[in-house]
């Protein structure tokens, strides 16, 4: 009874409008005033939780991870990696299309963000795209889709944030999102493989082992950020918010006196957008994780974890009523919201099931994914619609196919639990 109650508050402020960040704020407030004995103690537990949820040493990475994105996407690295990306796959049939997916696959692991790398890479990809004669929502698919790379591929602030708020260990699922993200990205760029070779698009002349190399030598600056981010955590020199810090510096280094396509007076509006950028996203968590709060204290996870190992369910049902549940609470709430809720009240149902917390943390993500490229809040949908000057309908409709697409590799990362969990046994990672 007293879920429902919650749930129905919740569900009551949404469909009235109200920003998530601040209905999972009002629902703590409503519910204690309305539904519990609401003393001054009461009050006092809920200013504490306020600022206690940030208090997590790891949350210090988003801030880092964001402004760390700010300076690669202002800097101008976007663009070298792009030219390193085309010299590689731009020859095959539908080649510009592969290589926007290959340039944001390796944007993804600098960035941490799937809007920003929409935004990078779209900027300069879409227009060209549509230049050389690919059918303009087969372009928009591509770059809003393979965007979504960007919380997959570590660094990921959305696996920060699981980490966070279940207590796992972030460079594991760093390690852990590798082969899915790589994985991905092959399937993505094979379906287009497919389609341009079906459909006739057009190619790029090969490019010499000498443009090869000179457009590699031009990227190695920005591509050295992933080295040196995974090699740091996995060679137990720093933890993963210690790389967050170091990407940040480095990526200001190598754009303002690397690359100097930023100037110092510059680095102002940078740090002001990502503070913004940083103040947003940090708000959510603090109110989810106020929310998540009530949610233990009211010993809902309890109470949900009981009633399913009442229902004698396997792991197999188990996992395709969480993706049910991540993919339909992906129709109204950005994916950090759907995290900090959740991932408290399916872990220990997981665990309870002999479901891997790392194997659950990256199927969370690949549905945040899907998330991102479905209306009516899909953030990449935004973007895109933004770049391409289309409607977000027209957006939307162009994606479908590609919905598709990371429907069936839900399935795959789903029910084959190696394809997560086989990199950080190799290497031993806790």
């Amino acid at each position: 009874m007293t879920a429902l109650i919650i749930i129905a508050i919740l569900l009551a402020l949404l469909a009235t409008g109200t920003p998530i960040s601040i209905a999972l704020g009002l629902t703590v407030l409503a519910f204690l005033a309305g539904f519990s004995s609401f003393t001054m103690e009461t009050v006092d537990i809920v200013s504490q939780r306020l600022f206690t949820g940030l208090e997590s040493f790891a949350i210090m990475a988003i801030p880092f991870f964001i402004l760390a994105g700010a300076f690669l996407t202002e800097g101008g690295i976007a663009a070298r990696i792009i030219r390193f990306a085309t010299s590689l796959v731009g020859w095959m049939p539908g080649g510009l299309a592969m290589a926007a997916i290959l340039a944001c696959a390796f944007f993804a692991t600098i960035s941490g963000s799937s809007p920003a790398t929409v935004a990078a890479i779209g900027a300069i990809m879409l227009p060209a795209m549509v230049k050389a004669g690919y059918p303009k929502r087969f372009a928009v698919g591509v770059i809003t889709t393979s965007g979504s790379l960007g919380i997959l591929i570590p660094p990921s602030i959305v696996m920060i944030i699981y980490a966070v708020s279940t207590s796992t260990s972030a460079g594991k699922l760093f390690i852990a999102g590798v082969i899915p993200g790589i994985l991905l990205a092959l399937v993505l760029m094979g379906v287009t493989f497919v389609t341009a070779k079906r459909r006739g698009f057009p190619t790029l002349p090969r490019a010499s082992a000498r443009e090869i190399w000179t457009s590699f030598r031009e990227a190695f600056w920005g591509l050295l950020l992933v080295a040196i981010v995974m090699g740091g955590i996995y060679g137990g020199i720093f933890t993963p918010t210690e790389a967050a810090a170091v990407s940040a510096v480095y990526s200001f280094v190598a754009a303002v006196f690397i690359y100097r396509d930023l100037r110092i007076r510059d680095t102002f509006r940078v740090l002001l957008s990502a503070a913004n950028t940083s103040a947003m996203l940090l708000y959510i968590v603090t109110n989810a994780m106020l929310f998540s709060y009530l949610l233990t204290s009211e010993q809902i996870p309890q109470a949900v974890s009981e009633w399913v190992t009442s229902q004698d369910l396997s792991p197999w049902m188990f996992l395709v009523a969480v993706n049910v549940a991540l993919l339909a609470a992906g129709q109204f709430m950005e994916p950090s919201s759907i995290v900090l809720i959740l991932a408290p009240l399916f872990l220990p149902i997981a665990q309870g099931l002999g479901i891997d917390p790392i194997h659950l943390g990256v199927i969370m993500t690949v549905n945040m994914e899907i998330g991102m490229i479905h209306p009516p809040v899909g953030l990449n949908l935004f973007v895109a619609s933004h770049l391409a000057k289309m409607g977000l309908t027209e957006v939307s409709i162009a994606c479908l196919p590609w919905v598709g697409v990371m429907l069936l590799y839900l399935v795959l990362v789903t029910y084959v639990p190696q394809v997560s969990l086989w990199l950080p046994e190799v290497l031993g990672v806790r």
